[in-house]
């Protein structure tokens, strides 16, 4: 294990760290990797930025590429050499000068791996914090640059000698790790659109169910005959007023109910065909509402409104076979959500009538409400 001081920090119930870790730390426990690039459905990686003979002097590529690793798992996109080499230049300007700091923002730093946290006495908030001292162990979220040209100068035997602030976290899922991600490098440093989309669904998601829903809500996003195209706020980015995440998490309970009452062969058919469902099901929805889905003083297309409708898809596929017809079918799907147009219609979800009376228990108690009035209309 390495100890080093540090202050625990809580926002919206998610627990990180801050502490400073060595130039020495580092290099022994960070693992330095970018997003492999495979098959012909991804835009091919950009070729490094050329540079003269004199600058790139200043780095040893051979040597540094071969600390970094590519994978399909990974997230960062491609380095790029000649911001690392100008890093490496004004690590050494600042160490020659000594009246600037060289890296004075922190970076990101995440972990699979749980630290042990424990608090001085009288600060429930400050400590030492314990790191499985582990080659790898650590993954650079933000900042992977900074530090790769730091690792640069020590590979040469410069002796930087810094203390790297840093911010750990070791409590991120897979799904939250890349959102993340993406929210501060598409809105703070602009990341390029092609590497957004590269992170497809099982790129971005160890468990299949998580993959399955991101392809199944970036589908409605970007279908052109879906009713929801450019509604969907993807991985914190977009024009789109709902957000994927909350979606996403419907989704993932829809497919494990499924598993569950179904098994695993109901669950293969729900799979290769979860798509065309929610597709046919999204545009059945618009039919059945016609003048809630498209009015602006409507909120149908609210995040609460779409996971209640998302919440109560097994009882939709549930009665369409009752019809004895095809759950997947647009026309099947219409046939048997039509009691909603009849018994709840678009009144329901006028922002400013029955909708904002119900909304006073929170977003939470708005989808358990809709959710229940929608389940007792198709009986």
């Amino acid at each position: 294990m390495i100890t080093v001081p540090a202050r625990r920090i809580k926002q919206f119930g998610v627990e990180f760290y801050q502490a400073g870790l060595s130039a020495k730390d580092i290099d022994r426990l960070v693992k330095f990797e970018v997003l492999g690039y495979s098959g012909n459905d991804h835009q091919a990686p950009p070729k490094p930025t050329k540079v003269k003979a004199s600058v790139r002097g200043r780095v040893n590529w051979d040597s540094l590429e071969k600390r970094i690793g590519e994978s399909e798992s990974a997230y960062q996109r491609p380095v790029i050499r000649k911001k690392i080499d100008e890093l490496a230049a004004y690590y050494r300007e600042c160490k020659d000068a000594a009246t600037l700091p060289a890296i004075p923002g922190a970076v990101i730093i995440t972990s699979e791996k749980r630290f042990t946290f424990t608090p001085v006495a009288g600060h429930h908030d400050l400590g030492l914090l314990q790191i499985p001292e582990e080659h790898g162990v650590l993954r650079v979220l933000d900042g992977q640059h900074r530090l790769l040209a730091l690792h640069s100068l020590n590979q040469q035997g410069e002796n930087v000698g810094i203390e790297v602030p840093a911010v750990l976290f070791d409590s991120l899922d897979a799904r939250q790790i890349v959102e993340l991600f993406v929210t501060i490098n598409a809105k703070h440093t602009r990341l390029n659109p092609s590497h957004i989309i590269s992170l497809a669904g099982r790129k971005l998601y160890p468990d299949p169910n998580q993959a399955l829903a991101h392809d199944v809500i970036r589908s409605l996003n970007e279908d052109d005959s879906s009713p929801l195209s450019g509604e969907i706020k993807m991985l914190g980015t977009g024009r789109g007023r709902v957000s994927q995440a909350p979606l996403a998490e419907e989704i993932v309970d829809f497919l494990e109910t499924v598993e569950k009452l179904g098994g695993g062969a109901r669950l293969s058919e729900i799979r290769s065909g979860a798509k065309r469902f929610f597709l046919n099901y999204m545009k059945a929805l618009s039919n059945t509402f016609p003048q809630a889905w498209v009015g602006r003083k409507y909120s149908i297309k609210t995040g609460a409104a779409l996971r209640a409708f998302i919440r109560v898809a097994p009882d939709v596929m549930a009665r369409a076979k009752e019809l004895r017809r095809d759950p997947f079918d647009l026309n099947a799907i219409r046939e048997a959500i039509k009691p909603w147009g009849e018994r709840l219609r678009d009144r329901r979800f006028e922002t400013e009538g029955e909708w904002k009376l119900k909304l006073a228990g929170g977003t939470r108690g708005t989808v358990e409400v809709l959710s229940r009035e929608l389940r007792d209309a198709l009986r």
